[in-house]
């Protein structure tokens, strides 16, 4: 039965695939790099070896991962850890190509170049998320449920804002963040940013039968 479940060390091959079938703009990157293990070193692998208890995994019949949403909860935190430490023990197989426009050299510069800070929206929104799903289950609201079961589990921890990335290319994402509620942030060419404010909103001023106001 499809569900969701919390991330196990046993599912890092299967998000590792779900990764690059859906990495070229939600579409199967399978090929486009001259090796398909950079997607993931890059996007996924890093988020559930830091942080395994904030990646949520959707699970199908034979409970194998086919889509999953990572989480860190401290983006400053975590991009000087993948700075510091991940990229270089997990990088440096792959020399950034010299070739200007190269989409294997756009990937890896990025990754080379991640540290706390780049990214403005990171102080205001702390948290950032990376989700994706095979497009077998699609539309059928688990995008939806998997984003819920994370901001219920960074709510708990008292984070008080969460961003994300998407490339400007893919328009279902861009509608899909929209519909849970993210609001699009100034952003580099290229891509489109949005931001949640996680913080408990005040109690309501409500009018009680005298017509004084209290708090609910």
């Amino acid at each position: 039965m499809t569900g969701i479940r919390p991330y196990r060390p046993s599912d890092r091959g299967a998000v590792a695939d779900v990764c690059v079938r859906t990495a070229d703009a939600g579409g199967d990157a399978t090929g486009l790099l001259s090796d398909d293990s950079i997607w993931p070193t890059v996007f996924v692998l890093p988020y559930v070896d830091r942080h395994p208890d904030l990646a949520f995994v959707l699970v199908d019949d034979e409970d194998t991962a086919v889509g999953y949403v990572v989480c860190a909860p401290d983006t400053r935190d975590f991009e000087d850890w993948f700075h510091d430490r991940w990229w270089p023990a997990h990088g440096s197989k792959w020399p950034i190509p010299a070739a200007e426009g190269d989409r294997e050299g756009g990937v890896l510069g990025y990754a080379a170049a991640r540290r706390a800070g780049a990214e403005p929206y990171g102080d205001t929104h702390p948290a950032h998320l990376h989700i994706d799903l095979l497009p077998e289950v699609q539309g059928h609201g688990w995008g939806r449920r998997l984003v819920e079961t994370l901001l219920d589990a960074l709510r708990g921890r008292g984070v008080t804002g969460l961003h994300l990335v998407a490339s400007a290319d893919n328009a279902g994402a861009l509608a899909f963040y929209r519909r849970l509620g993210f609001e699009a942030v100034p952003s580099h060419a290229g891509v489109q940013a949005f931001a949640m404010n996680l913080r408990t909103p005040p109690d309501v001023p409500v009018k009680p039968p005298g017509g004084e106001s209290r708090r609910a």
